[in-house]
């Protein structure tokens, strides 16, 4: 069924136009990956789709009734509200029915009527009807995978930008809306959040637009792609790595196409030529031989004409050369311990790095990946323990946030204040980094994410430097501009150390991992999916003696799962017949009498879940 059409719609920005006469279809339960290159438009035609913006041409059209959430609207709050407050306004209408309920109990209190009760009895049903019994438990699984059960005692608006946007996602997801449209929703989640969240979409029951620039994540949760390229979209019914192959298909398709075609017009304008030389040459002219000509004429001009297919298209160009080589030993951290307030955040950390390694750290947000970098560039001071440079390190580092908010200089005078080159010099390398002409007078404060770091990228590539220190290099880039870095990187002829969470590009770059969990680091010599595996059972290990513990404590018991099972069972039964009870009462006391055992023995059914959960662990 379908639930969106989208029918010739186009839209511009200040006399540039993003896209024009685009169709397409989304139907109910699809997976849709939309992908393209920065600036191509796929963010406004998300605006579109989630009726915040609306379309200069064309139109859209929703199933009546469709519910769409939207990623990007970070949520608003009240000033003093909780992350827990902000995110139970999801369950809006349950919220508004307990405090009814809540509400009729007290006025039942004091005066007894037979209409209130009957009241308090339909608000009840509705309440147990729409899942509110369950309410605390969905926020709770929400909030443990995207990691933010830390947060949700604090204000909101004490919030960081990423914080709030991750707690935007958990909104949206308890919302559960028929059509969700996130916009780029793994760059502020760490791995084990990323993952977490590609389990959860996979079993979500409405339909799932996502732009992401995550190859493994597209690859895991989409099974239709959007390629808008050139203001005009191409619908693919497979994942990231099948759109990959068949799109080279379909453009080595077109391209024959149109050799084929020029082919055609070039015999066939050779035709006319030749026509025409021939009623020339006759005496007196041939009138034939021009008619012919001219119908041939009228049929070139009605041809529909096949653009040429761009088979490469222009992408960045960077190359990082290291002129002078560094020592054997690049750092060395020996027992390196850090805390803020009183709280630890690592401890007793070692770690070696040598002459062109490819290291990464990765680990939950939080952990200290970003500090312990930090603390090799001498930022900041270790609590304990000592940090160890090497000879001849010549360091370029890449932050997650490129270049400051504030900065107002120019694209061309930023980079110029790092590379001593002319003005002329300065913008042919630009143009490799994909800023052209007058954009190179551009204020970096207007620069996209993805702009400014390809910036810093043009800044790095000309420094002489041995030893690159990258923090989430991938973020903001589109998929052309990663796939470039990478090679780029495989090349280089130094070492490298990153933090990131983009499991395609360690597994492509990097054997040998930090793995920061606990406020400990686990060396393992790998990639990402070798590395997972060990972490998993360096924590099964971990788990082992309390379960044993568990275990000894279950056998004394002596409880079986069939007797949890039976008993469960039997208090569901108890619960039905007091839910029929309270619709029939019409007595205040018994009522109150009823509502107690019935949340006593829902407590009771929640202990004995608890059980048989630690049983079948």
């Amino acid at each position: 069924m379908i639930i969106c059409s989208v029918n010739k719609i186009s839209k511009s920005y200040g006399g540039n136009v993003i896209f024009e006469d685009i169709s397409f279809e989304i139907k109910e339960k699809d997976r849709v990956g939309l992908v393209g290159r920065n600036g191509c438009g796929k963010t406004t035609l998300m605006k579109l789709l989630s009726a915040i913006e609306t379309a200069d041409e064309g139109q859209i059209h929703w199933k009546k009734g469709y519910e769409i959430g939207y990623l990007s609207q970070i949520p608003e709050s009240q000033h003093d509200q909780t992350v827990k407050e902000v995110l139970k306004t999801s369950f809006q209408s349950l919220v508004e029915i307990e405090m009814k309920m809540k509400s009729l109990e007290e006025k039942m209190a004091q005066e007894s009527r037979d209409a209130d009760i009957q009241k308090y009895g339909d608000l009840q049903d509705q309440f147990i009807r729409e899942g509110g019994y369950e309410m605390e438990v969905n926020l709770e699984r929400v909030a443990n995978g995207l990691q933010i059960t830390s947060l949700l005692p604090q204000k909101f608006s004490d919030l960081s930008g990423g914080e709030k946007t991750k707690v935007g996602l958990g909104k949206i997801l308890l919302k559960n809306p028929n059509l969700l449209l996130l916009d780029e929703p793994t760059n502020h989640l760490d791995l084990q959040a990323i993952e977490w969240l590609g389990d959860y979409l996979k079993d979500y029951p409405g339909t799932v637009v996502v732009i992401s620039h995550d190859r493994y994540f597209l690859d895991e949760i989409v099974n239709r792609i959007v390629d808008l390229e050139d203001g005009e979209v191409h619908l693919y019914k497979t994942n990231f790595s099948g759109f990959v192959k068949e799109k080279e298909e379909r453009l080595l398709q077109e391209f024959h196409a149109y050799q084929e075609q020029q082919k055609k017009i070039k015999k066939m304008m050779e035709a006319i030529k030749r026509l025409r030389e021939w009623a020339n040459r006759a005496n007196p002219p041939n009138e034939g031989l021009h008619k012919r000509a001219r119908n041939m004429e009228r049929a070139l001009e009605r041809m529909e004409k096949i653009n040429r297919p761009i088979l490469e298209r222009k992408k960045i160009n960077v190359d990082f050369e290291a002129v002078h080589r560094s020592g054997k030993d690049v750092v060395k951290l020996v027992e390196v311990s850090k805390s803020f307030s009183d709280k630890p955040l690592f401890q007793h950390v070692n770690m070696h790095i040598q002459y062109l390694d490819r290291v990464a750290i990765i680990g939950e947000n939080g952990t200290g990946k970003s500090t312990l970098l930090k603390i090799m560039l001498g930022q900041i001071s270790p609590d304990t323990g000592e940090v160890a440079l090497g000879s001849n390190l010549k360091i370029g580092y890449l932050s997650q946030q490129a270049f400051n908010q504030t900065t107002d200089t120019s694209v061309i005078d930023t980079f110029r204040n790092e590379i001593s080159v002319t003005e002329g010099e300065a913008r042919h390398i630009l143009a490799k980094f994909l800023f052209y002409g007058h954009s190179v007078f551009r204020k970096v404060n207007q620069l996209s994410g993805g702009e400014r770091m390809r910036l810093r990228l043009a800044q790095l590539m000309y420094q002489d430097i041995n030893f690159l220190i990258l923090d989430e290099p991938t973020n903001h880039l589109d998929i052309d501009s990663r796939e470039v870095l990478e090679e780029a990187l495989d090349e280089f002829n130094g070492t490298i150390l990153a933090v990131t969470h983009d499991r395609y590009f360690i597994n492509r770059l990097f054997k040998k991992i930090y793995w920061i969990e606990d406020g400990a680091v686990h060396l393992f010599n790998g990639d990402y999916s070798w590395a997972k595996e060990k972490m998993s059972g360096l924590r099964q290990k971990r788990v082992l003696p309390v379960k044993a513990e568990k275990a000894s404590k279950k056998k004394e018991e002596n409880v079986s799962v069939e007797e949890l099972e039976g008993k469960i069972e039997t208090i569901e039964l108890q619960l039905e017949g007091i839910t029929t009870q309270i619709k029939s009462t019409t007595k205040l006391d018994h009522l109150q009498e009823l509502t107690a055992k019935q949340r006593s023995l829902e407590s009771m059914r929640e202990e004995i879940y608890e059980k048989l959960a630690q049983i079948i662990e």
